[in-house]
């Protein structure tokens, strides 16, 4: 009889020769049995993990329809436009463009190119990046670990955190922030290992740089991790070529970063699109302002609210009504569990680096988030969710190595017990599914009853009693995860979890914002938050002589815009960019574009919000009421437009 060969994965070390610099103490057999899989076993199981986070992701995608009908348009236009494509234009005649760099939009955009205008075109994309994210951190822990099992909980608990779910099946930039800076955290703690430590962290570097172009600068909110976790556990490496190295790491960030906002910053801005998000057409000021350090203070100038109008700070936020659920689950029990490995993982090099760097991405974001005065969505916290899967994968593993041990046992223990408890009150905040709640409490706690004496058991009985705390552990976020990916989420403010949690603005985070394609019926203009739809009748009007004009359309905002050039597949003037309150343009340049014939109908908004789109004085609301004053209006579908054509030079 044969068996399967088995494996044993490099053990990452400060040691160039990759020997291992401590012994591990506790149970052997377990620890064998933990940290090797059969070859077959073992890639299996990671099939099975990839596969069934494609399913997750992938499922039912079409039905929430543009999604974020403000990407979605830039998407399309960047598949009609090489320089809406370069520049993240809102449409393909290169207006405005969205309030972002654009590394995030590029992937939507060419796959728009490659296979035609679609819900699933648009947000396939994301899918593909959550599960590559989950394949990434998973190889992170695996090799932080030596431990097979380990990365496969860590990506397990990455896959089913609500948020991310959430996020992985919508086309907002955060799911390639995520993707990038796991490969960043990868990256930087193979440099650590003493092999080849420059090309390593110069790649993390060149990543974070990256992130950036994806979602600006909260891709800097890991570099403290980073940079700490080089400078502290890189111990093959003199303290001096340490801090040379991430010398090199910084610029290999500028060069992956700065090359883009350089770009457009020198570029004319007569010959681009006007920064949207900024006041005065300035990358720098979208970058450090309304995107930057404005996010902290609450200061965005051009925001349509901020400080208390995005919820209370403070430590607990992420635990309040609004966070919990998306993200908060397993919190406490990272915190709980990290610490531990720590602890008993102190005098392995790999563990010690890989907890270093983990707990402290989760520390500097989760008290950013916490304390940032500034526009906040609930949805940022997906940021998180790495941070967490992989401190439960690194300490779940070896706190069990170290059950022996009354201080690990009882760790563990408590973790189950935390879970238990927060997620029965997480699950009270609602009616959903009321059942759940009481059958996650009683297993977690008799289990973690169980996890305080493991040492006392046989091996068998020790790894069912685990594995039962690990089913208890996850089944809320689960639970919540599977009710995500079967609710469509449309609109500016998704929300995860089930439909009849409510959100920001209805059910779910989308009923009440804008859909998809749509087919006959009625017409609406959306607004700030919820992209317009169109109907037949009103495509074939804006679709009339289409080529005579730059813009067939042109309405107040982006959402109000984007939903007719998706119908439309032609530019609409999306003016003030997202908030509608950037100038741009202003009445006179919009004045000579109709004088010029560049613009054909004019769309009236619903009406604004906050007193962004339609305050008083604003470059909008200027344009809005001089269009009222000299054309005729007339109503399709519900829908109140404006001839510009009469308003052409003869």
């Amino acid at each position: 009889m044969t068996t399967s060969p088995t494996i044993e994965r490099p053990r990452p070390t400060g040691r160039p020769n990759g020997r291992p610099t401590a012994h591990r103490p506790g149970n052997q057999q377990a620890s064998a049995a933990l940290s090797r899989f059969p070859v077959p076993v073992e890639r299996a199981a990671l099939a099975g993990l990839l596969v069934g986070t494609a399913a997750l992701y992938l499922w039912g995608l079409g039905e929430s329809g543009w999604a974020n009908s403000f990407y979605s348009a830039a998407a399309q236009a960047g598949a009609e436009s090489w320089k809406a494509f370069f520049f993240g234009a809102s449409d393909a005649a290169g207006s405005i463009t969205v309030d972002k760099t654009p590394l995030a939009l590029w992937p939507m955009a060419l796959s728009v190119k490659l296979f035609g205008l679609s819900s699933w075109s648009i947000l396939v994309p994301q899918a593909l990046e959550g599960v590559g994210a989950v394949w990434l951190l998973h190889e992170t822990v695996r090799r932080t670990t030596g431990s097979a099992a380990a990365g496969l909980l860590a990506g397990a608990v990455l896959a089913l955190t609500p948020v991310a779910v959430l996020m992985f099946r919508f086309n907002n930039p955060d799911a390639m922030l995520v993707l990038l800076l796991v490969g960043s955290a990868y990256a930087t703690l193979r440099a650590t290992e003493g092999r080849h430590p420059v090309r390593w962290l110069a790649l993390g570097g060149a990543l974070v740089g990256l992130a950036f172009l994806a979602k600006m600068l909260q891709a800097f909110l890991v570099l403290p991790a980073l940079v700490l976790t080089y400078l502290l556990c890189a111990a093959a490496v003199p303290l001096a070529k340490r801090v040379l190295h991430l010398l090199v790491a910084f610029g290999a960030m500028l060069a992956a970063g700065a090359w883009w906002v350089a770009i457009v910053a020198l570029w004319p801005a007569s010959d681009r699109p006007y920064i949207g998000g900024s006041q005065t057409n300035s990358i720098l000021e979208l970058t450090l302002g309304y995107n930057g350090f404005g996010r902290l203070t609450g200061e965005e100038t051009g925001s349509v609210g901020g400080g208390g109008g995005w919820g209370e700070t403070g430590l607990l936020r992420l635990f309040g009504s609004d966070v919990g659920s998306q993200v908060a689950w397993l919190i406490p029990a990272a915190m709980i569990l990290g610490a531990g490995a720590l602890w008993f993982g102190r005098r392995d090099h790999s563990v010690r680096a890989g907890v270093v760097l983990w707990l402290g991405w989760g520390a500097v974001t989760g008290l950013t988030f916490s304390l940032m005065a500034g526009i906040f969505h609930a949805y940022y916290t997906v940021a998180l969710a790495p941070a967490i899967a992989a401190c439960i994968g690194i300490g779940a593993t070896v706190l069990w190595r170290h059950r022996d041990s009354l201080v690990a046992s009882a760790l563990m223990a408590g973790a189950a017990a935390f879970t238990a408890t927060w997620t029965f009150a997480l699950l009270g905040r609602t009616d959903w599914q009321p059942w759940l709640r009481y059958v996650v409490l009683v297993v977690g706690l008799v289990t973690a009853l169980a996890l305080f004496v493991v040492r006392h058991m046989p091996h068998k009985v020790g790894v069912a009693v685990a594995a039962a705390a690990l089913i208890a552990a996850l089944a809320g976020p689960t639970a919540y995860s599977l009710a995500t990916a079967a609710t469509p989420h449309t609109g500016s403010i998704p929300s995860a979890g089930p439909a009849s949690t409510g959100g920001f603005g209805g059910p779910g985070g989308a009923p009440i914002m804008g859909g998809g394609p749509t087919t006959g019926g009625g017409a609406n203009a959306g607004g700030l938050l919820n992209g317009s739809t169109s109907s037949d009748a009103l495509d074939a009007l804006l679709a009339e002589d289409a080529s005579s004009y730059t813009w067939v359309a042109a309405a107040v905002g982006s959402n109000s815009a984007a939903g007719y050039q998706l119908a439309t597949e032609l530019p609409v003037m999306a003016i003030g960019g997202f908030n509608g309150s950037d100038p741009s343009p202003t009445l006179a340049q919009f004045q000579d574009y109709v004088a010029n014939g560049e613009i054909h109908w004019f769309i009236a908004s619903d009406g604004g919000f906050g007193g962004g789109p339609n305050a008083s004085g604003s470059t909008s609301s200027d344009i809005a009421t001089w269009v009222a004053d000299n054309f005729s209006a007339q109503t399709v579908d519900g829908v109140t437009v404006y001839d510009l054509s009469a308003g052409a030079q003869q």
